[in-house]
């Protein structure tokens, strides 16, 4: 059993309201879509190129025009800086998501709503289980109350137990976060333009995949007995070279005698047993 702390919101008359002002814009892009029009395409280069050069911009942006024309677009499109889209818009994986804290700003400083403000679920231990945004549309002073996001989605999800999540460390800021978000693509999509926040990105993208070893296939090496079988198989071993002999008596030159100078001593097999070769 879970108990409501339940947060009222005071009924807004809609006379005397005075509508919110929008955020505060470092440039005016909210007259330039840069891709209306040939002129505000040109215009919206040349502010895309002085915004590109600074060093203070993200570095997605940085030496970038095409990134800081589309982030012109969306600024222009959800009436905010142009900075402070750069600032809290974020691409993972290719996707661009909102910071949360950005898309909460966006939703108090417009004019439709008031300020979001956060319902909590507890247990009877007085834990803090869920979490829901609210809302008043300030033209009818209806109540806008987001879908309730608990600590049990978030295990059931896989948000908790994914590797170096923020749900162990700071549960009830990422209630807030991902209760702000859904109420905004529930109530206020012309805001989110329809974008998930990084945070909701973070979770729901699996971790890389690690990498496969690589196996190398090495040929195993002949063991001896395979070696004596292959120079068997391979039959009798035959040299190119003709085998030297050694000469036979025949084909031995003629002895000079003995006393020539130039004669070579004689062969051991020449004498008598009992003689012994000159020195």
């Amino acid at each position: 059993m879970t108990q409501a702390t339940e947060t009222a919101l005071a009924p807004v008359a809609p006379s005397s309201v005075a509508p919110a002002p929008h955020n505060i814009n470092i440039t005016d892009t909210q007259g330039i879509n840069a891709f209306s029009s040939e002129k505000d395409f040109a215009t919206a280069q040349r502010i895309a190129k002085a915004l590109a050069s600074s060093t203070i911009v993200p570095s997605d942006y940085r030496n970038n025009i095409p990134n800081v024309l589309i982030a012109l677009e969306l600024a222009g499109r959800i009436g905010a800086s142009v900075f402070a889209v750069m600032q809290n818009m974020h691409i993972i994986n290719g996707r661009p998501s909102w910071s949360a804290s950005f898309l909460i700003a966006t939703v108090n400083t417009s004019a439709r709503f008031t300020p979001l403000r956060f319902r909590w679920e507890r247990d009877k231990q007085g834990r803090v289980t869920g979490c829901r945004a609210v809302a008043r549309d300030r033209e009818n002073n209806e109540e806008c109350e987001g879908a309730l996001i608990t600590m049990q989605m978030a295990h059931a999800e896989g948000w908790y137990e994914k590797k170096g999540s923020k749900w162990q460390t700071m549960p009830e800021q990422m209630l807030m976060y991902r209760a702000a978000g859904f109420w905004a693509r529930v109530y206020a999509p012309e805001l989110s333009l329809g974008m998930h926040t990084r945070e909701e990105i973070e979770d729901i993208t699996p971790p890389p995949a690690a990498a496969e070893p690589v196996v190398v296939q090495v040929p195993n090496r002949p063991q001896p007995d395979d070696l004596m079988g292959m120079i068997e198989a391979s039959g009798p071993l035959h040299s190119s070279v003709p085998k030297q002999r050694s000469p036979n008596r025949s084909q031995k030159q003629q002895k000079l005698p003995s006393a020539h100078p130039d004669a070579e001593p004689p062969y051991e097999e020449d004498l008598p047993y009992d003689e012994e070769p000159p020195q």
